[in-house]
C-alpha cells in the first residue's frame, strides 16, 4: 500500500473511531503536540494536522506527548498499576534520567518495570523514558531555529520541561551561546525513519537514526569535545548530506562527497578508511577487515571501531557482517542493516 493510501485509510479510521485499528497506529496532532489512539474521544483534527506512527516510540521520538483523554500508553484498562504510575511519573518530569533509586522511591522493582513495559509497548521503560526525553530535544530540530529563538525570547516555560531538556541534551539555550561555539543540527526524514545530522559550517560531524540507542551520549560527547552547543539550523554540509541521502535512497548515488569530520584514534581512522573502500552491494567480515589492516588478530578491536562510527550510511559500517554470514550488530537496528544491504545490492544490479 502506498504511503498516501495508508494515510487516508488511517485518517478515516480515526474519524470513525474504529476500534479494530487499536495498536495498529497512533496519530500525532501537530496543533496540540499530543498523540492519540484511533478511538480517542477528542475532537478530530484536520488531515493536514495529523502525523501517523506505527508505534508509540516513534510518536515519542517525534516530540509528541501522550494524550490525557485517551491515554495511549495506559489503555486498555487492564494495564498494570506499575505501567500507569511510571507513565505518569515520566510526564511529570520528562527530561529526567532514571536511576535505580528513582524506582526504589516509587516502591517499584526495576526488572518488573522493564518486563511489563516490554510486554505492553514493545520497549523497556528506560527506552520509553529516553524516547520521551529525546523527543523534547529533537523537537527543536524539527521546528527550526527561528521558532525556538522566539519561544526562548518569550520566556517559554511549559510543564514538558522543554527548556531544561534542550539544555541538558543539546547544550546551552541559544540565547546564551557564543557564535564561535555552535554546531548546527537538522532533522532528515528518510525511508528508514528520521535521522539527526550535526555539522559545523564546513564538515559533517554526526549522522545517526534518531532512535539509535546511545544517541544522547554521542551528542553529549560531541558538544563536550567541540566545546559547543548544538542548535537547529542550516549549513552547507547539512544541505549536502540531505541531497545525497535522497539520491542514495533513490538508488542513484553510491559514493558520498559531503566533507566529514571524523574524530577517532589512528586505529579507528584506519578501520573507517577500510569501510569506505567496501563497494556498495558487497560485505566484509570483521576478520577480513583486520587482515586488510595487517592485524589478523584484531577483529574484536575492528568491531569496536565499527561500533564507534558516528556517521551512519556515509561510513558504511552496515557492510560488515560476521564470518559465518550472519548480520552481526548494527546501532540502527538489524532490520535497517538488512534493508540497506538489500537496497545497495539491488542498486548495484541496476548499474549499467
Amino acid at each position: 500500500m502506498k504511503p498516501e493510501d495508508r494515510r487516508k485509510e488511517y485518517y478515516q479510521a480515526l474519524i470513525a473511531k474504529k476500534s479494530e485499528y487499536e495498536g495498529i497506529f497512533y496519530v500525532g496532532v501537530k496543533t496540540t503536540g499530543v498523540f492519540c489512539r484511533p478511538t480517542c474521544p477528542a475532537r478530530k483534527p484536520k488531515p493536514e494536522n495529523c502525523e501517523f506512527f506505527d508505534t508509540a516510540q516513534q510518536a515519542l521520538l517525534a516530540s509528541y506527548r501522550p494524550c490525557r483523554r485517551c491515554q495511549p500508553l495506559s489503555h486498555p484498562n487492564q494495564v498494570s498499576e506499575v505501567v500507569r504510575l511510571l507513565v505518569e511519573a515520566v510526564e511529570q518530569n520528562p527530561e529526567k534520567r532514571w536511576k535505580t533509586r528513582d524506582f526504589q522511591a516509587l516502591a517499584i522493582d526495576e526488572s518488573t518495570a522493564r518486563r511489563q513495559f516490554k510486554k505492553r509497548f514493545g520497549m523497556t521503560f528506560v527506552e520509553y523514558a529516553r524516547a520521551r526525553r529525546m523527543g523534547l530535544a529533537l523537537k527543536t530540530i524539527r521546528s527550526g531555529e527561528n521558532l525556538i529563538q522566539t519561544q526562548l525570547a518569550a520566556g517559554y516555560e511549559s510543564s514538558s520541561g522543554f527548556r531544561d531538556a534542550f539544555s541538558r541534551i543539546l547544550g546551552s539555550p541559544p540565547t546564551r551561546l557564543d557564535d564561535n561555539r555552535v554546531l548546527k543540527a537538522a532533522w532528515l526524514d528518510t525511508p528508514l525513519g528520521p535521522m539527526m545530522a550535526v555539522s559545523d559550517e564546513e564538515r559533517l560531524h554526526l549522522l545517526e537514526f534518531v532512535d539509535r540507542r546511545g544517541l544522547e551520549r554521542e551528542v553529549e560527547r560531541l558538544r563536550l569535545r567541540m566545546k559547543a552547543a548544538i542548535i537547529p539550523g542550516e549549513t552547507e554540509p547539512l544541505r549536502s548530506i540531505e541531497r545525497e541521502l535522497a539520491r542514495y535512497f533513490a538508488g542513484t548515488l553510491t559514493a558520498f562527497e559531503t566533507p566529514l569530520f571524523r574524530f577517532g584514534s589512528p586505529f579507528q581512522q584506519s578501520v573507517w578508511d577500510e569501510l569506505v573502500k567496501i563497494p556498495p552491494g558487497e560485505t566484509r567480515s570483521y576478520g577480513e577487515l583486520a587482515r586488510s589492516l595487517g592485524k589478523p588478530g584484531a577483529f574484536r578491536a575492528v568491531a569496536q571501531a565499527n561500533g564507534a562510527n558516528t556517521l551512519a550510511i556515509v561510513i558504511p559500517c552496515h557492510r560488515v557482517i560476521n564470518s559465518d554470514g550472519g548480520l552481526g550488530g548494527y546501532g540502527g537496528g538489524l532490520a535497517r542493516k538488512e534493508w540497506l544491504l538489500a537496497h545497495e545490492n539491488q542498486t548495484r544490479r541496476m548499474q549499467p
